[in-house]
């Protein structure tokens, strides 16, 4: 039996946890409050995952370290770097291997919108330095170290272009504005394929010191998706309207969360296709069918709808 650090609660760090137990291992999930999946094998801890000498105490025997932590999006460049410091620390102090939840800004905006694992790093904005420097800190820190990169997510749980533009306007049966261009080609990446690839990846050994794409179905337009989500829950197609670009760009002006998501913008605006065949490849891995994360994005919005009548 393996005992495993895991940061954050979210979807991916609740999915990683759900995996590791079922295979019998033991979990000490931190996060600032303490709540997470509830489970004689999930160990809940309250504490911030910035402070170094706490987690490493936390992380004493464990064989890995996840993190799957999601700082508030409009802090990321003061919140990031300690967070990700005191993770490296408690992973050398450890021993443990380092497993991070990546995603797709470093690359920057890419030709075609394609990208792949020898894509360079070309992050222009922010939030894409910023997640170069935490992932070229991890590898300088001679920790053993794999950071595992997904798309927009799809699946109970998931926050994204989907979630905030489209989901509202199905539950309220009136027509959706996008900030997206809803008819080019956007890459969705399952919650369970993230988790299961960390999982795996973890003690590969051909996996470490390297970014791997986690297996991610071909490319669907966003109104494609709304369509089949639709069709799944019997609910008529929507009428989708795209938001200008410069809407969100005029209210990043005065407020925060819209200027942080107008710098990303670039990648809901042109094509935007994640290639995961290398990961597929090296560890016979494959993506789960797209309908497995319409139908759990549809059963939770009906739990949450149920909790909160």
């Amino acid at each position: 039996m393996s005992t495993h650090v895991i940061v954050g609660s979210g979807p991916i760090g609740s999915s990683v946890a759900r995996l590791l137990v079922a295979r019998g291992d033991q979990v000490r999930m931190v996060t600032r409050s303490g709540r997470g999946p509830a489970h004689p094998q999930i160990e809940l801890i309250a504490a911030d995952a910035s402070d170094a000498r706490r987690l490493t105490e936390i992380a004493q025997g464990a064989e890995t370290i996840y993190n799957c932590a999601n700082p508030k999006y409009t802090e990321w460049t003061k919140l990031w770097f300690p967070m990700n410091d005191a993770m490296i620390a408690a992973a050398k102090a450890a021993g443990a291997v380092y497993v991070i939840t990546g995603n797709l800004y470093v690359y920057g905006p890419q030709p075609g919108g394609h990208m792949t694992e020898n894509s360079p790093l070309a992050a222009v904005g922010r939030k894409g330095q910023v997640r170069i420097k935490m992932w070229r800190d991890a590898l300088a820190s001679g920790v053993r170290t794999v950071e595992v990169r997904g798309s927009d997510y799809i699946g109970a749980g998931a926050v994204g272009v989907f979630s905030y533009s489209i989901l509202p306007a199905v539950n309220a049966g009136r027509a959706a504005w996008a900030t997206a261009d809803p008819d080019l080609p956007h890459s969705f990446t399952y919650t369970g394929d993230m988790a299961n690839t960390m999982v795996t990846l973890a003690h590969d050994e051909r996996a470490w010191g390297k970014a791997w794409h986690a297996p991610t179905v071909p490319a669907i337009t966003i109104r494609e998706l709304a369509d089949r989500y639709c069709d799944l829950v019997g609910k008529p197609h929507l009428t989708m309207h795209k938001l200008p670009r410069f809407v969100m760009r005029t209210a990043g002006l005065v407020h925060p969360m819209s200027r942080e998501l107008a710098e990303m913008d670039y990648q809901f605006y042109r094509p935007f296709h994640m290639d995961s065949s290398l990961t597929e490849r090296t560890f016979g891995l494959q993506p789960t069918p797209i309908e497995v994360g319409i139908r759990e994005t549809a059963e939770d919005a009906k739990a949450i709808a149920a909790r909160t009548m």
